[in-house]
């Protein structure tokens, strides 16, 4: 398929060449490709032989992550729940997508205050993020049975590459929660790497795409031949973000960011991410907050040197997973073939200069960085929905897995990067003499004592 035949797939217009072959009819299941952001979420399905991107009622493929929760119970999602900010900025959660998954203290402030459950969990607004996360879904599959005029049960999700065990399984419930059979949770970069090479499949090329969207990045190394996607490497940081540049451009302006009470973190991080989006396209911007705690308020102009200082120690953290995937890859920035930019805060312009600078050749923007990865998706799900042509995806599992051995050591049984799925074996023996059993204690992560890393699990081995 050819880049004009993809973006009029999206815009859900399809403009054969006069006189060219038909694709055939649908006969394959629905199975919906769902891009679950930390900004925006979006979600696809295959049409006609054609992936595309469905537009809600007000002809937007692009849905706000937010969800306003009313104090009887009702809920509004989307742009609707971002209008509601102004006046109830306590009620209205955004960002849900760094608590999914997560220990309650894992991450360190959010919109609104977060809850401790009776387990260690977290909980905001009396919810826990997959019921928030599912108000999204939902509105999602809401979306698409409006376009399709039809019932949507199953769905591929995409998650941050650097996601855990937790992280993936808790999307999935969120999904569940939403009336969706998840039938395949993919990362991010790989979803983009398939959007890219969708009409490249004769190709064979080795690309990495560089994913840095709302509240997490990723660095995948893909190799691309015959319809077969290799995941190679990848590297992450699950907490950084678009999010982390507004919050860091707002301790630049406000120095008692810190003290203040919601409603006026929310006011100020809302017009923070209004600056640096403008920033964007022009060299200076005004930050305007009056009466931003309901009593203070300033004006202070904002340049893109100034943002570029601001976000340059965090898109410096980037670039040290950049290094970091392109080693475990065992690959030099000379052997890519392209370096595909995806996630919204990729259009930030110091962060395109620094990815040219590190991979010494311009970033390939051929893919909407809004759209890129739920169009991967619904790639995806017409793969596995028998709607689209075979194509191969080989993912690699992002952090290592092993178990606790004695001492309180993590033992590494499948490193990280290993293509999946995979088995492995090693002998172990009891520590000591007369042990009726053996606990084992199942661990992901990267850290040498096992209880720095993250338990997936625990069973007990009886000894006979």
């Amino acid at each position: 398929m050819h880049d004009s035949r993809i973006k009029h797939a999206l815009l859900g217009k399809i403009d054969p060449t006069p006189g060219a072959a038909q694709p055939p009819p649908v006969t394959g299941e629905l199975i919906l490709g769902i891009d679950l952001g930390t900004t925006n979420s979006a979600v696809g399905a295959v049409e006609s032989g054609f992936p595309i991107l469905l537009a809600d009622a007000e002809g937007r493929r692009i849905t706000p992550s937010a969800v306003w929760l009313g104090a009887d119970g009702s809920t509004e999602v989307g742009r609707k729940a971002l209008r509601r900010r102004a006046n109830e900025p306590g009620r209205v959660i955004t960002s849900v997508k760094r608590l999914i998954g997560r220990r309650f203290g894992e991450e360190a402030e959010f919109c609104v205050p977060m809850e401790r459950t009776a387990d260690g969990g977290v909980r905001v607004l009396g919810r826990s993020p997959e019921e928030v996360s599912a108000e999204i879904l939902r509105e999602l599959k809401e979306i698409a049975e409006f376009r399709l005029g039809r019932t949507a049960e199953k769905a591929v999700i995409t998650v941050p590459a650097y996601f855990n065990d937790s992280q993936r399984a808790a999307t999935k419930r969120a999904g569940e929660l939403a009336g969706l059979e998840v039938v395949r949770i993919v990362s991010e970069p790989t979803a983009a790497a398939l959007a890219y090479g969708l009409d490249k499949l004769d190709e064979r090329a080795r690309v990495a795409v560089y994913d840095l969207g709302g509240g997490t990045f990723d660095l995948s190394v893909l190799e691309m031949q015959d319809g077969v996607f290799q995941v190679l490497a990848t590297r992450g940081d699950t907490r950084l973000g678009g999010d982390d540049i507004d919050a860091a451009l707002v301790r630049h302006c406000v120095e008692d960011f810190d003290t203040l009470d919601t409603a006026a973190k929310v006011r100020l991080i809302s017009e923070a991410e209004r600056v640096k989006c403008a920033l964007s396209d022009r060299e200076s911007e005004t930050f305007r907050a009056p009466f931003y705690d309901g009593s203070r308020s300033f004006e202070k102009e904002i340049t893109r040197d100034d943002l570029e200082k601001i976000a340059k120690p965090l898109i410096a953290r980037t670039l040290t997973c950049c290094r970091q995937a392109l080693a475990d890859a065992n690959t030099a920035p000379a052997d890519l073939h392209a370096v595909v930019l995806v996630g919204g805060s990729t259009r930030i312009p110091a962060v395109r200069k620094a990815v040219a600078e590190l991979f010494g050749r311009e970033p390939d923007l051929s893919q909407h960085p809004d759209e890129a990865v739920a169009l991967g998706a619904t790639i995806q799900a017409g793969v596995l929905g028998g709607t689209l042509r075979k194509m191969v995806l080989l993912d690699v599992t992002p952090l290592s897995l092993g178990i606790e051995t004695f001492g309180g050591l993590m033992n590494v049984l499948i490193p990280r990067n290993t293509t999946i799925p995979c088995k492995a074996g090693e002998m172990f023996t009891n520590a000591a003499a007369g042990q009726a059993s053996m606990r084992v204690r199942v661990l992901q992560g990267e850290r040498e004592m096992a209880r720095d890393n993250w338990e997936l699990g625990c069973f007990e081995v009886p000894f006979e």
